[in-house]
């Protein structure tokens, strides 16, 4: 009996890359010995994704969709899509094509050729061609950041492309926190994992829904497992607060230096006013970050809400 191999891909207003993507992978399917199953999850669009999802479900059985309320993300679309695939293995993928289909039959290879040696098949990029230098700068800090605070292993590079065994998907979705972080949950699951390095590809169309915000955001989130903005706001003005009170302890030097210092103590004190001022100011942003996160798993809200389901 053959085996099957569900591919669960998250979309968010990608009306302009959904056939795209369903075409290339009919490229390569006669070279993976499994059938396949589309498990797409349309994340609250607002263009025409749903009816493009309904029209490949009308033409292909293999076609599933799930369609939110609303946007709920992309990991509550990964969730969602893990939750509802059936396949014997699973691989989750971008269906902007930066995550190659060309890499598919490769990765099923790999999953067999070691038998019940490997349980998952990631990839990372080896380069990021194409994307701005300051964004690149900021994301490998981040993970030499997050790698050296956490015991959760994260790889440079990382992507959401993976090919998983049945076994590791359903420990990935027994985990149901509220505030989901893949890569590391992906992590910390554990199962051997081996790792698939490929060059940075662009997006085939339409645009990307991850600004540098977005990525600050997640990359926080990442860190913290979530935050709200308001507490942002509270740790951002700590660090402005900080640098105000450097630049004007150097500000105050230099006059006194030239013009000497008329009123002696005022100045250092109020320097060191604001400094504590701002230190205590990140420190509470900081704890609120944390209580954000215990508040929001308390309420044990659903991570998602099916407006659709075929």
């Amino acid at each position: 009996m053959s085996q099957l191999l569900s591919l669960v891909v998250p979309c968010y207003n990608e009306e302009a890359t959904i056939e795209i993507f369903y075409n290339e992978i009919l490229k390569y399917e006669k070279q993976i010995d499994a059938d396949l199953e589309f498990c797409f999850i349309d994340d609250g669009s607002r263009d025409k994704t749903l009816s493009i999802l309904r029209q490949l479900h009308a033409k292909d059985e293999r076609v599933h969709y799930i369609s939110f309320s609303r946007n709920f993300g992309k990991e509550a679309g990964l969730y969602a899509g893990l939750s509802m695939a059936k396949g014997d293995y699973v691989a989750t993928m971008d269906v902007d094509l930066q995550d190659p289909p060309s890499l598919l039959p490769k990765m099923w290879r790999m999953l067999h050729t070691e038998g019940e040696e490997i349980d998952c098949i990631a990839t990372r990029r080896d380069t990021r061609t194409g994307e701005p230098v300051l964004r690149s700068f900021f994301a490998k800090l981040f993970y030499k950041f997050i790698n050296a605070i956490s015991k959760t292993n994260i790889v440079d590079g990382a992507r959401d492309f993976r090919m998983m065994s049945r076994q590791m998907v359903d420990a990935v979705v027994a985990d149901r926190e509220y505030n989901r972080f893949s890569k590391g949950i992906f992590s910390w699951v554990g199962f051997h994992t081996v790792w698939l390095s490929y060059d940075n590809i662009e997006r085939s169309a339409g645009e990307t829904k991850w600004s540098f915000w977005n990525l600050f955001r997640y990359s926080i989130e990442g860190i913290l497992a979530y935050t709200v903005v308001p507490l942002y706001a509270a740790s951002v003005l700590g660090i402005i607060m900080c640098v105000l009170s450097f630049l004007a302890l150097a500000f105050i030097f230099i006059r006194s230096c030239i013009w000497g210092n008329n009123v002696a103590g005022w100045s250092s004190l109020v320097c060191i006013i604001t400094f504590l001022g701002g230190i205590m100011m990140l420190s509470l942003g900081i704890i609120g970050l944390y209580l954000s996160k215990i508040y929001l798993e308390t309420k044990k809200r659903q991570i998602y809400i099916v407006r659709e389901q075929k």
